[in-house]
């Protein structure tokens, strides 16, 4: 079928953003008193909120949780100001619209993380269809968050193309029978995005521009 519809994950995909969330999940189980390296913090990003806290605290996720959430969501609101839109990510999502092709931001950011996501890319609330933490109970992995896009979209799976920069994106676009395209600029190498599924990896929405995709 023809395609309608390009589903875009927002953090790491679009918006420069994955390190500024290390860093700040990184101190917030600092400040819970649960420190963890960078490197696994950064391996569980993209992941549903409640299957990273349980990755980053085990046993003590029930306990600190809540509280670490809350950290994070306050130290990531500080640095608002360094959220940058990724290269070619703004003249992509110009250039699918105008070839009418319905652009969706398909993530399960919370409503106050996606407002400062769509600032970064100078969209207005309300002009593109979106998700957030609240259209699902489960995000990614699980294919809630991907299947609510589709019927923003008004789209079939087969009518669809997911982008995302996570392994956690493409098995989710998988779940949900969507094809899915991997960018390396989230810093998720190529292998690992292929392995979960990627028809195609790409560096930055700048290279899907450059070949006029799709």
């Amino acid at each position: 079928m023809a395609l309608r519809a390009i589903l875009f994950d927002v953090d790491g995909t679009l918006v420069d953003s994955t390190y500024l969330h290390v860093d700040a999940w990184q101190r917030a189980c600092a400040a819970v008193g649960r420190p963890v390296d960078a490197w696994r913090v950064h391996r569980a990003i993209g992941m549903d909120s409640g299957g990273l806290v349980d990755d980053l605290l085990g046993d003590a996720a029930g306990e600190l949780g809540d509280a670490a959430k809350d950290e994070h969501a306050r130290l990531f609101a500080g640095m608002r100001e360094r959220l940058r839109p990724l290269p070619g990510a703004v003249e992509l999502l110009g250039a699918l619209r105008e070839r009418r092709l319905t652009v969706v931001l398909a993530t399960s950011a919370p409503e106050d993380e996606l407002a400062m996501l769509r600032d970064a890319l100078g969209l207005a609330e309300g002009e593109v269809p979106e998700t957030n933490a609240d259209d699902v109970d489960v995000a990614k992995p699980h294919p809630g968050i991907v299947q609510v896009a589709l019927e923003r979209a008004g789209a079939a799976a087969d009518e669809a193309v997911l982008v995302g920069d996570a392994t956690w994106d493409m098995i989710a676009a998988g779940r949900a029978g969507v094809p899915s395209v991997g960018v390396r600029c989230g810093g998720v190498g190529a292998d690992e995005l292929t392995a979960a599924g990627a028809s195609e990896v790409v560096d930055d929405p700048a290279e899907l521009l450059r070949r006029r995709w799709p």
